[in-house]
């Protein structure tokens, strides 16, 4: 698949924070037969880019001082203005928990909770454009939201990203909405009242594409990681939910194409 180019309030970026980078780094190359690249491990205090064919598929870092959310996977929005769009957030109701940063020469970052409180990024390109390729086995292949305040977080991010919806299921047992932006399918949202437990937050997740769901998830068990949900079949391909060795949630998809 050729690398793809970033679009503005697309899903563009994901990264690992791991309270154990070195395991970490070791199962998923195991698992997705990554490679990783730490040339800039001083500037950007031993921030690993994941690869796949000389690609970059994802990042990894450690969890700094102070951070709570260890051993969890970020999704990142592109925005031509990081700044602007974390401002605009804010006045809509998010929680800024990292303000607008450079990162060197490779672009401009920032951390949002969003009205219900799941967490996601907003990644202004320069060098790095983000993930470069997607929707294939080894790569990135979807993303969403589980959010207990479905009904805020619509219009929240139709009005940073430009976002229009198409309803799949409006039920109490299954309500979830795909985001479109110019027309193309870009993520997720589903109300997760009905199911997720009183304490636990709403989240942004992703799904990893494979070739064979039941084969990566023997390959998650043989690596050290666990299986939060057996594969199952869905009109979206072969699911399944498992875990890194430390605990950092993630989707397997069939590959389809």
């Amino acid at each position: 698949m050729p690398a793809r180019t970033p679009v503005d309030g697309t899903p563009c970026w994901i990264d690992l924070t791991s309270s154990d980078t070195k395991t970490a780094a070791t199962f998923y190359t195991n698992l997705f037969g990554w490679q990783t690249d730490t040339n800039d491990d001083d500037q950007y205090g031993g921030y690993v880019i994941f690869s796949k064919n000389g690609q970059p598929i994802a990042g990894l870092g450690g969890r700094q001082p102070g951070n709570p959310y260890a051993d969890v996977w970020t999704t990142y929005i592109s925005s031509a203005d990081a700044a602007a769009s974390a401002a605009k957030a804010e006045a809509a109701g998010a929680t800024i928990m990292m303000s607008a940063m450079t990162v060197g020469p490779k672009g401009s970052m920032a951390i949002l909770g969003d009205p219900s409180g799941a967490v996601v990024g907003l990644w202004q390109p320069d060098e790095h454009e983000g993930f470069a390729l997607a929707g294939e086995a080894g790569a990135p292949v979807w993303h969403e939201t589980l959010s207990k305040d479905y009904d805020a977080v619509l219009p929240f991010y139709s009005d940073l990203f430009g976002w229009q919806y198409h309803t799949l299921s409006d039920s109490d047992e299954f309500r979830y909405s795909q985001a479109t932006r110019n027309g193309t399918v870009v993520a997720g949202l589903m109300d997760a009242r009905s199911f997720l437990p009183a304490d636990a937050p709403s989240f942004w997740q992703v799904y990893f594409g494979v070739d064979d769901t039941d084969a990566a998830v023997a390959k998650v068990i043989e690596f050290g990681g666990s299986v939060l949900r057996a594969p199952e079949d869905t009109p979206f391909g072969r699911l399944a939910s498992v875990a890194d060795p430390l605990g950092a949630a993630f989707q397997i998809s069939t590959n389809e194409g």
